[in-house]
């Protein structure tokens, strides 16, 4: 009998026609980005009062030029928000189901090379903790865990869901991308939402940060929300890693243009977009290509009038004081009171989170300052953006 060795890294290697991944890869985002370079201050001024914005006038927003109007970009994109979403910001919080992993990727403190104190948490745990978030008022709860297919499984993954769904109404899942059928799987259980980061959308840097494992598959990776959606999940959350890729705007082009596509291509999904900058990890990672806070602060604004119905998240890796600014000028989701590592919640653990945080609050801080601002804490989301079909 022959025995045939898989490897790791093999998957299919093409994206499917017809998804919004595929959409995605016919896109000129260079040339997109070359707008960006040559925009002018009458290009800025058309992109401003356009009334349905294109990638082009996306990109135009992104540009040294409109970086020298960003007050005029930020109020638009603060009413554009209010008129949309109103004054309200759901909150969140990430459940971390594991940090086993046997993926290599240079900057994420899981990383299967890193020595660190590793934990899964039984489905008994999962359930402690999840009740622990439940009496500090959240409804909505995202299961994260590191690529393990052996420890952290499809069952298992079932299996929490299974468990959760009873307490937790709403459940979204950030972890190893997995074909339709165990999509499919877990909205049967009670899952509602799909959250995958391409980490960085250049194939060459992805490639020279993906050292090993299956996570090195671009396509598979770059279709997962496509397979996710065909399952029922009715929430789709993508973002790429700022910092991974040296020129930010790149990276900032391919997530506008795939949350596009995604939103045209699934437009019965709720779809969110987040652009988190890279955070200092285990394994003696640093980010070396940050991006400033004024320019990220014209990325969400660009990002809120490029597409009034996306749903823009913030995580806890941002200060209190840069997330307290944001949430005005177009910012829908928050995390609150975050950890990083399997278990916290219920009890402290000594397993190693996946990176640092910079927002420390609680959750009742956080509530308090959304209020204070004027803004209402959502802790069970029942409303959405007044949507229009893209």
């Amino acid at each position: 009998m022959t025995v045939t060795t898989v490897e790791l890294e093999s998957r299919p290697a093409r994206v499917p026609d017809g998804t919004a991944a595929a959409d995605l890869l016919a896109t000129d985002l260079h040339a997109l980005r070359v707008i960006a370079e040559r925009a002018t201050s009458s290009d800025v001024n058309r992109a401003l009062h356009a009334r349905r914005r294109n990638l082009a006038d996306f990109a135009v927003l992104l540009s040294d030029a409109a970086a020298d109007r960003l007050e005029d970009i930020a109020a638009a994109a603060q009413a554009t928000t209010i008129r949309r979403f109103g004054r309200t910001v759901r909150l969140f919080a990430p459940l971390y189901l594991s940090n086993e992993c046997v993926s290599t990727c240079t900057y994420c403190g899981f990383s299967a090379g890193n020595d660190i104190v590793r934990r899964t948490l039984s489905i008994d745990e999962v359930v402690v903790e999840a009740r622990a978030l439940r009496a500090r008022g959240f409804r909505h709860v995202l299961l994260v865990a590191g690529e393990h297919a052996r420890i952290v499984s499809k069952d298992y993954l079932v299996e929490c869901v299974r468990a959760l769904a009873p307490e937790i109404p709403s459940i979204s899942v950030e972890v190893q991308v997995w074909d339709t059928d165990t999509y499919r799987r877990l909205v049967d259980a009670g899952c509602e939402g799909l959250v995958v980061y391409q980490e960085t959308y250049d194939q060459e840097t992805y490639s020279a940060v993906h050292l090993k494992g299956k996570k090195r598959n671009y396509d598979w990776r770059l279709a997962a929300l496509d397979r996710g959606a065909e399952a029922g999940m009715r929430r789709l959350g993508l973002g790429a890693l700022l910092g991974l890729h040296p020129d930010w705007r790149l990276d900032a082009l391919a997530v506008a243009a795939h949350a596009r596509f995604l939103m045209r291509r699934w437009w019965r999904c709720e779809v969110s977009a987040s652009l988190p900058r890279l955070r200092p990890a285990a394994g003696g990672f640093e980010p070396h290509d940050p991006i400033s806070d004024r320019a990220f602060v014209q990325l969400l604004c660009a990002l809120r009038l490029f597409l009034p119905d996306l749903g823009l998240s913030l995580s806890t890796r941002e200060s209190p004081e840069l997330r307290d600014a944001l949430l005005r000028l177009g910012v829908t989701q928050m995390s609150a009171g975050s950890h990083t590592e399997p278990g916290g919640y219920a009890e402290a653990s000594e397993a190693e989170p996946q990176f640092q945080i910079s927002d420390t609050r609680s959750p009742e801080e956080v509530a308090a300052s959304l209020q204070a601002a004027g803004y209402d804490p959502v802790w069970m989301d029942t409303i959405g953006p007044r949507r229009s079909r893209l």
